[in-house]
């Protein structure tokens, strides 16, 4: 059967406009449900304990600058109890959540849980410590956690006289008897802290310059777990106890996070050291947490390292408003984070080491901390 020219260009015409009005139909739907998806959406957010000032600062933060942007949160914290964790992530995608924010407490306890997420296309962005074994895991917001471990022991470096803080060599010649601590075995961030640690150690260890005098060096003897500033103090008594004996002195102390930090000092105190006659040997720290700023200002714990929640925080915020609005959020790191499922596209911040001599230009001038913050 023939149609007149006339008609056939008519159902052409008519039929192209009917496929480019689907085609704006679509894309206006799409991005309608992506500002349905942003606007006023529920984010979770979990955090691993209020016992930390950290945690309580890095979730009052994501938590502020998610409800400025228009977006409903629920902030949880467990406490350090894995069950909790997981039950709480339960209920936030029973609430409804559209994406999630997890700083896990053991990165491979909540594999399920992210199936959960996954089945109902809910992303997922790793808050500080990454989820392992696990396909369902989005993003992940950090700082360079290799470097803090370098910083850690380039502190410890500084306050033995081995080198100095503008990064050149120092004058002392030791043998320094030291103490290796790391954090939880179950935080994939301890791995990195004690392996950028101990590759910066491990030359001086070689040469005899600095001592391990327990012997103890192997990542699953030094492991605090759950980063128990009790555990941390006990192992330390135990150590000077077996070790420290007719005179001999601990000089340095590697400690991965100031809460160890703390209870390392306090075994230490109990065996005499803090006194005229013995000063404290060099501890190091991390998160410069207020008690600990405190006692670097006193002379007792000699650094930490300084990671600015804030700016963790707007970039997970940044994340999390991308990827509800169907963008692509901004990552610097594509190759390193490995979960042992996939690469996981990461934005890593810059840590800072923080001493006597610099902590008002980091931590006060930054308008971090005030001075009566750590009087």
């Amino acid at each position: 059967m023939k149609f007149p020219r006339a008609l056939v260009a008519g159902l052409g015409l008519a039929l192209a406009l009917s496929v480019t009005a689907c085609g704006d139909a679509e894309k206006t739907a799409d991005k309608e449900a992506g500002q349905a998806a942003g606007a006023g959406s529920l984010i979770g957010v979990t955090m691993p304990t209020k016992s930390s000032e950290r945690w309580i600062a890095d979730g009052n933060n994501v938590k502020a600058a998610l409800e400025k942007l228009g977006y409903k949160v629920d902030l949880q914290y467990a406490e350090n109890d894995i069950p909790t964790q997981v039950n709480q992530i339960e209920n936030q995608i029973t609430k409804g959540a559209k994406l999630l924010i997890v700083a896990s407490i053991d990165g491979t306890a909540i594999t399920t849980q992210l199936q959960q997420a996954a089945d109902k296309k809910i992303p997922v962005i790793a808050y500080d410590r990454l989820i392992r074994n696990s396909p369902n895991v989005d993003y992940y917001a950090t700082f360079d956690n290799y470097k803090v471990g370098v910083q850690q022991a380039t502190s410890l470096l500084v306050g033995l006289g081995l080198k100095k803080e503008d990064g050149s060599d120092g004058t002392a010649t030791g043998p320094f008897n030291i103490e290796l601590f790391a954090g939880s075995p179950d935080d994939n961030n301890a791995t990195f802290f004690f392996n950028g640690a101990m590759a910066t150690l491990k030359p001086y260890i070689d040469k005899g310059t600095l001592v391990v005098k327990s012997g103890q060096v192997d990542f699953k003897t030094v492991a605090i777990l759950r980063w128990d500033p009790a555990t941390a103090q006990k192992r330390m008594e135990d150590i000077i106890t077996k070790t420290y004996v007719g005179g001999t002195k601990v000089q340095g102390v590697l400690s991965p996070y100031d809460g160890l930090s703390i209870g390392i000092l306090s075994a230490l105190k109990s065996s005499g050291y803090g006194t005229a006659g013995q000063a404290y040997p060099i501890v190091t720290g991390q998160d410069a947490e207020k008690a600990s700023v405190k006692s670097i200002i006193a002379g007792e714990q000699y650094a930490t390292i300084y990671k600015d929640t804030r700016k963790l925080a707007d970039v997970t915020v940044k994340m999390s408003d991308a990827v509800l609005k169907g963008g692509k959020p901004e990552t610097n790191n594509t190759k390193d984070y490995d979960n042992g499922n996939k690469v996981v596209p990461s934005y890593l911040l810059e840590p800072v080491i923080v001493y006597k001599t610099n902590y008002k230009s980091v931590l006060i001038d930054s308008g971090y901390y005030t001075e009566n913050d750590v009087k």
